[in-house]
């Protein structure tokens, strides 16, 4: 088992401890939330390229989660999803909610930093009220966020968003390829967001993974560009014309004349044992 504990956070509040103070106590009341103190995340911000989490290669997986992953590319080289839950429309869940697959809106409050995704509406609260982790809470799949401003530079304005997500369900991958996460769910996810100081329309979020199917930490960078003044939110549901059919632990497709197809060759048909007779 990987070691979960983070100084990141603790380094973060003790950073913070004299800033806070000095502007007011930011994690005070809503009538003291001055938002000229927090970095301008305003805006439609979307992703850098294709939905990928990283170059699948350079996963630091163990063998049993290797042998997992190499498993499900055959199985979708032969028509099948593999281990990629989200065909039947479950959410991506954490870390793969950060891949953005439609644009993403951030919106700052006294006590809670949300980031609201287009896709699935697979929203995100991060809690900066100063909460400890509470003693029982039903897992989700986008997890519990606890997160620390910080003003880095000691300007007197918050510039990185430091987060620790746990409590997460599964299945999840990464992302389409099935890069799977450990069927444990016990993954930790930190975060450090920031502004780039040089190109204000530029977001990054260095996320690193700590979970039980890696041999260590995993940590890449996530790039979004903040997109025109006035965007077009535009609805995403995936149940809306998705065709594909379940059952058991077949993958299977509804054609265009609503007939059940297979997705790979020779593969069987479902068990119709509770059906008297079938269409002819």
């Amino acid at each position: 088992m990987l070691n979960r504990s983070w100084s990141g956070i603790a380094v973060g509040a003790a950073l913070c401890v004299g800033t806070c103070a000095a502007l007011g106590g930011a994690l005070g009341s809503a009538q003291a939330f001055d938002e000229t103190r927090y970095p301008d995340l305003k805006g439609q911000w979307q992703r850098i390229g294709a939905p990928r989490w990283a170059e699948a290669s350079k996963a630091p997986l163990t063998a049993e989660y290797r042998a997992i992953f190499e498993a499900n590319l055959r199985d979708q080289a032969t028509g099948g999803q593999g281990t990629d839950p989200t065909i039947t429309c479950l959410p991506p869940g954490m870390p793969r909610v950060m891949n953005v697959y439609e644009p993403m809106e951030i919106v700052v409050t006294p006590h809670t930093t949300h980031m609201l995704m287009q896709h699935i509406h697979d929203s995100r609260r991060i809690f900066t009220d100063g909460r400890d982790w509470p003693q029982e809470v039903e897992p989700t799949f986008a997890g519990y966020s606890i997160g620390t401003w910080v003003d880095q530079d000691g300007d007197g304005r918050y510039d990185v968003l430091l987060v620790e997500t746990r409590n997460m369900k599964g299945p999840r991958s990464y992302d389409s390829t099935g890069l799977p996460l450990h069927q444990d769910n016990r993954t930790v996810i930190k975060e450090r967001i920031s502004l780039d100081k040089n190109e204000t329309n530029a977001l990054y979020d260095e996320i690193t993974v700590i979970d039980d199917a890696l041999t260590q930490p995993w940590t890449i960078t996530k790039k979004y560009l903040r997109g025109k003044k006035d965007p077009v939110w535009r609805e995403t549901v995936c149940a809306e014309g998705n065709q594909h059919v379940v059952i058991g632990k077949e993958n299977y497709f509804m054609s265009g004349d609503g007939y059940l197809m297979p997705v790979k060759k020779n593969q069987v048909p479902p068990d119709l044992r509770y059906f008297g007779k079938t269409r002819q």
